[in-house]
């Protein structure tokens, strides 16, 4: 590994905070992978083998996973994650233009970084949030009911260095790198920024107890 010796303890110093946690070594592995992303910005060959000598796994096994989930990097990502999602539900409101339009702004394509290192774009299969199609993530913060014209304003913000807000969650959006710290675990500060459960999550709840519907058997 060619990691220099103050990364290096950094690094062994954290991965034993998240081993403590499991009651078997590989159990860790997943958030292993999110804190060298964390350092490296992916998933390094560096990486692959510092999880592998903490886990006590082969390299071949630590990047059968790593390989396996697509949030896990295997070459240097933008310091902006930006996915569109153009499944059903959000391509038919109109999520196939707005990846269009941020393509074309961008110069690149699905899983392609710009040039200057800023932004790595995705075509997502899925964002969770159907309720507020058309959606964009950055970093997995949500930028909901999107139309081209505000992907693209937040698209602007982002290449001249401004900080965006997603339209629920964090009050800005971290870097890459800071997110995937707290995918592995770490706490930074930020979770009572979330605004709660939005009125178009609710929609259905409230129907039915509008309709008086009830579980079944209940």
């Amino acid at each position: 590994m060619s990691y220099d010796e103050q990364t290096l303890e950094g690094l062994t110093k954290d991965a034993a905070e998240i081993i403590g946690r499991y009651p078997v070594k590989r159990s860790a592995l997943l958030p292993l992978l999110h804190l060298v992303q964390s350092i490296d910005g992916y998933v390094s060959p560096d990486g692959i083998a510092f999880c592998a000598e903490q886990v006590e796994l082969t390299s071949a096994e630590v990047s059968a996973v790593a390989t396996f989930y697509t949030q896990y990097k295997r070459r240097p990502n933008g310091e902006y994650a930006v996915g569109v999602c153009t499944n059903t539900l959000c391509a038919i409101m109109g999520g196939d233009e707005i990846y269009r339009q941020v393509s074309e702004r961008l110069g690149v394509g699905h899983d392609e970084t710009t040039a200057d290192g800023k932004v790595t774009l995705e075509r997502l299969e899925c964002n969770a949030a159907c309720d507020y199609a058309p959606v964009m993530m950055i970093n997995w913060e949500f930028f909901d009911d999107q139309t081209p014209e505000s992907a693209l304003k937040v698209i602007d913000d982002i290449l001249a260095g401004k900080a965006v807000v997603p339209t629920r969650g964090a009050n800005t959006v971290a870097s890459f790198k800071e997110t995937s710290r707290v995918l592995a675990g770490f706490q930074d500060g930020r979770a009572d920024e979330d605004q709660g459960i939005g009125e178009p999550t609710l929609a259905g709840l409230k129907v039915a107890k509008d309709q008086g519907w009830k579980e079944a058997g209940k």
